[in-house]
């Protein structure tokens, strides 16, 4: 399946978060939600990005706009991952790959030469009207909040 994009709309689903809740993508509808998926928590690019939106979260926050970070991780695992770096923002479990699927991110992937399966990095910024306003293929974690932070702004503007 193709990763979604601009325009798409953006396919509903209901995840189990880090503190024991669930997120259901249209509950938000009316107001921006920025969704990032990435492979695994606690590995160095995963966290790197787990802290820059969490640095941004009072931001996002004072846009009202959601930030959710998906992974096929566990919510045990999430909240260990939380625990241990103080993260911010919440965090969806996607084990059966539900949204990862939906958002067409798991695919082949090549690191270091080896070819394999797994989850492409990738961030949508969903627009209050529920359709994808933004898609970025994350090749650079540091400094991409900011640039997802800066593209929200201007969608509200």
């Amino acid at each position: 399946m193709a990763i979604l994009e601009q325009g798409d709309k953006a396919p509903d689903f209901t995840l189990e978060t880090d503190s024991g809740t669930s997120f259901t993508l249209s509950a938000h509808k009316g107001h921006p939600v920025v969704l990032f998926f990435y492979p695994q928590d606690d590995t160095q690019s995963c966290t790197v990005e787990n802290m820059e939106f969490t640095a941004l979260a009072d931001a996002f926050a004072a846009i009202k706009a959601q930030v959710v970070g998906i992974s096929p991780d566990s919510t045990k695992a999430h909240g260990k991952f939380r625990d241990k770096y103080k993260l911010g923002t919440t965090l969806a479990a996607d084990p059966d790959h539900l949204a990862i699927n939906a958002f067409g991110v798991w695919g082949e992937k090549t690191t270091f030469g080896k070819t394999y399966m797994g989850l492409i990095r990738s961030t949508f910024l969903i627009g209050p009207d529920g359709r994808i306003a933004r898609q970025w293929t994350v090749r650079r974690v540091k400094g991409h909040a900011a640039e997802v932070l800066e593209a929200t702004k201007a969608l509200i503007a």
